[in-house]
Formats: structure tokens, C-alpha cells, sequence
């Protein structure tokens, strides 16, 4: 894993001088976004080599496999501390996986699933199981592409009152993703996601919504220049 390491951390010298360089680009500080290491693709072995290269930031898009990484990583006492988030597809019967181990859910895409979320989050508060509500973020689909999930601008028009009162959860922000292959439609993409943001809190005052997670390994610098605070880099990391 030498040879591994060696190339993780070479790798990501190069990820920061670009990430740097888009925000740099936007006026924006060096430290107005943070960068995600997606390790849904790669085993115990690699993460450990990741967070030796200095990643401190991780997700991954299936609980089952959440749940493998933070049981392995537990058997490295010696490492420092990390955090996982989800960003996958979350089912219903899947999210008592997810809550406490999860940091953020990056992936609530419709009423349902954010209600499921907060009725199982209230029961496991009352047990004493977690601490509060469940960080999420809201997942909108801005391209309007059919085979992408989410909430369309419209619908979360009209629900984010009723997810702001929701009592299991607490909305933190939004998350796209752009269309592949071609930039500039990613860029008008994380543009709207930045702009539906702006408008969702004029509106509903009581809703406060700092993060926009949007961006990954071919877009992350228009996304960088466009507002977004986490960006979720899989295979330029690993």
C-alpha cells in the first residue's frame, strides 16, 4: 500500500491546488468549501490510505456500506477522527443504518422520505440513541433531467415550509447534480441550485440553508465558482 499512499497523496496535492485555485477565482476563502472523498468504490484498505493522505471528510452512497467502513475503521484506534456522510439513495427500510452514523444525508429527494426520516430520527432521540435532529440536505433536481431523482424547483417551492417544521430533521441546505459532458450546462446548473437557495430563504425566513453540495470529479471548479460548499470527489481521489 506504499506505492498507494504515495499516489493518494500526490493526488490530492493536485485536487487542492485546483480547488484552491476555483475558489481563488471566485473571491471566495480557502476554506468557504470542503472537499468530500466519495469511497463508495473502494474497500477498508484504501479509506485508511485516504485519511493517511490527509481526507478527513468521506461518503458513501449505500448504508450497508457505511456501516462496513465505520465498523473496519474502527479497528485503526491510531487514526485521527473522520466523518462519513451519505449521499446515495436512501430507502425507507435503510435509514435506522443511517442515522447516527451519518453526519449529513445529502440525498432527501422527496416529502416521504424527509417525513420517514424525522419520525424514525424523533423515536431514537426519545430512546436516548441520538443526540438531536438529523442534518440533511435537500435534493433538487435543476437540470430537469428524467433520470435524475430529487424534487423539482417547483415542489420544493412548495414544501420547504413543511420541511421546516419538521421536527427530526434539520435542513441544512441543498445538493444537485449537473448534467455529464459538457460544462457550462453543469455551470448554469450549480448557478440555479445557488440561486433557488437565495430565494428558498427569502421566502421562508425560518429556513437557513448554508451548504450546497454540489460538483464531482469532472466539475468540482465551476461548481467551486458557482457557490458550493461540499463537493464529492470519487474517482479523481481514488
Amino acid at each position: 500500500m506504499d506505492n498507494y499512499l504515495d499516489l493518494m497523496r500526490a493526488r490530492r496535492e493536485q485536487i487542492l491546488e485546483r480547488f484552491y485555485a476555483a475558489l481563488d477565482r471566485a473571491g471566495r476563502p480557502h476554506d468557504a468549501a470542503r472537499l468530500i472523498a466519495v469511497s463508495k468504490t473502494v474497500g477498508v484498505d484504501e479509506t485508511v490510505a485516504a485519511i493517511q493522505a490527509g481526507y478527513r471528510h468521506f461518503a458513501e452512497n449505500r448504508p450497508q456500506e457505511l456501516v462496513r467502513k465505520l465498523t473496519g475503521l474502527a479497528e485503526h484506534p491510531e487514526l485521527p477522527e473522520v466523518r462519513f456522510d451519505m449521499i446515495g439513495n436512501l430507502q425507507t427500510n435503510k435509514i435506522n443504518a443511517v442515522l447516527g452514523s451519518a453526519e449529513l444525508i445529502h440525498s432527501v429527494g422527496s416529502l416521504h422520505l424527509a417525513q420517514a426520516i424525522s419520525s424514525r430520527a424523533i423515536r431514537k432521540i426519545e430512546a436516548g440513541e441520538l443526540a438531536g435532529p438529523q442534518r440533511v440536505l435537500i435534493e433538487v433536481n435543476v437540470s430537469g433531467e428524467e433520470s435524475k431523482g430529487g424534487f423539482s424547483p417547483d415542489e420544493i417551492r412548495a414544501a420547504a415550509g413543511e420541511l421546516a417544521e419538521l421536527e427530526g430533521i434539520c435542513v441544512q441546505g441543498l445538493m444537485t447534480m449537473a448534467p455529464r459532458g459538457n460544462k457550462d450546462v453543469a455551470r448554469r446548473t450549480f448557478a440555479g441550485l445557488r440561486e433557488l437557495r437565495d430565494e428558498l430563504e427569502a421566502a421562508h425566513p425560518d429556513l437557513n440553508l448554508p451548504e450546497l453540495s454540489c460538483g464531482m470529479s469532472e466539475d468540482f471548479e465551476p461548481a467551486l465558482e458557482e457557490g458550493s460548499t461540499l463537493v464529492r470527489l470519487g474517482r479523481v481521489v481514488f
